[in-house]
């Protein structure tokens, strides 16, 4: 649990107010969502308390995560001297060798989500790109074989 989770700024304050919403809103929206179940009679057999209960738990399990993730980050921002070279935050677009073109977001594994284009730092095609510059060319060893990139572009 000691791990360092790099993140960029913005992941960090999505966290935040994710975070702030679960301990403001929604512990008060629970109170009032339990109070009112309590107000319905005899607890042992009342399955909206219970489920209410239930809720809070996951809720309070959610927010002890986010607290941890947040205690374990790392916020890591492109250094000026890196600027055109693919690193953690970058945005790169890339052409493979059947001529498609792809843009890549190079984020933590915590918040990748290749389906919207953010891919983890520890994915084999981040780490075949980190570091290189607009025209080079990555060789990636995936689990079907090899794919070669072009880096057209990083921003």
């Amino acid at each position: 649990m000691d791990e360092t989770t790099l993140m960029t700024a913005a992941d960090h304050a999505a966290l935040l107010t994710e975070l702030e919403a679960l301990e403001g809103d929604g512990r008060r929206a629970m109170a009032t969502r339990i109070k009112t179940a309590r107000e319905w009679g005899d607890l042992k057999e009342n399955s909206e308390y219970h489920d209410a209960k239930n809720d809070q738990a996951h809720l309070e399990t959610k927010i002890v995560l986010l607290r941890e993730r947040l205690a374990r980050a790392k916020v890591v921002e492109a250094a000026a001297g890196d600027q055109g070279v693919v690193a953690f935050g970058s945005t790169v677009l890339v052409r493979d060798e059947d001529g498609r073109e792809q843009r890549f977001e190079i984020v933590s594994s915590q918040t990748a989500a290749p389906a919207q284009g953010r891919i983890s730092i520890e994915s084999p095609v981040a780490r075949g790109l980190i570091g290189l510059a607009a025209g080079q060319v990555a060789q990636v060893a995936l689990p079907r074989g090899s794919r070669s990139y072009t880096v057209l572009s990083v921003g």
